[in-house]
């Protein structure tokens, strides 16, 4: 299997104080609405002290992500865009200074994907480190600074993402030549 892995540098060395990351599969709670999903990740892998009320902050997050009108509904009436969204909610919950995004838009369409990353260079901007764990190279170059291609958990190439996409390394092994 092929990964790329794609980064938005924007920690300084000893500032990371947290990791987070999202899941390909979003497997949230069923049974709790989208806030109930946040409260748990808020309260065990947060930074809450208290001082925000829980809603709040469940309801900032739901904000970021565009889901804040559907804080009450179950994740079983989410789309599936809805879902990445939520994921990466929950992995923001923890209030990291890295998160790992695994293939955060597996399966969406073009317009969904633009969201997506709209929402992960939003959340650079403000701060996250991001490592980008994506198939989809429109996404990868769109979003990256720097670009390290794994095959069968080797490193072939690692730079300049206009650059890499060139190395005869890549090709060979991105397209079975």
């Amino acid at each position: 299997m092929r990964y790329f892995f794609a980064s938005k540098i924007n920690a300084r060395i000893g500032h990371a104080n947290f990791v987070a990351r999202s899941f390909q599969l979003p497997r949230p709670f069923n049974t709790l609405s989208l806030a109930e999903n946040l409260r748990i990740p808020l309260l065990y892998a947060g930074r809450h002290d208290g001082s925000h009320p829980l809603e709040t902050r469940c309801t900032e997050l739901l904000d970021m992500v565009g889901l804040a009108d559907k804080a009450r509904r179950l994740p079983r009436d989410l789309t599936q865009i809805e879902m990445r969204k939520l994921e990466l909610a929950r992995a923001m919950a923890a209030d990291p200074r890295l998160l790992i995004a695994d293939e955060a838009m597996a399966g969406l369409s073009h317009g969904e994907i633009d969201d997506i990353l709209a929402l992960l260079i939003r959340l650079n901007e403000q701060g996250v480190t991001v490592i980008l764990i994506e198939h989809i190279m429109r996404a990868v170059l769109h979003f990256s600074q720097r670009l390290v291609v794994l095959v069968a958990g080797r490193k072939i190439a690692d730079g300049d993402p206009a650059e890499v996409v060139r190395d005869p390394d890549v090709v060979r092994a991105y397209l079975g030549e």
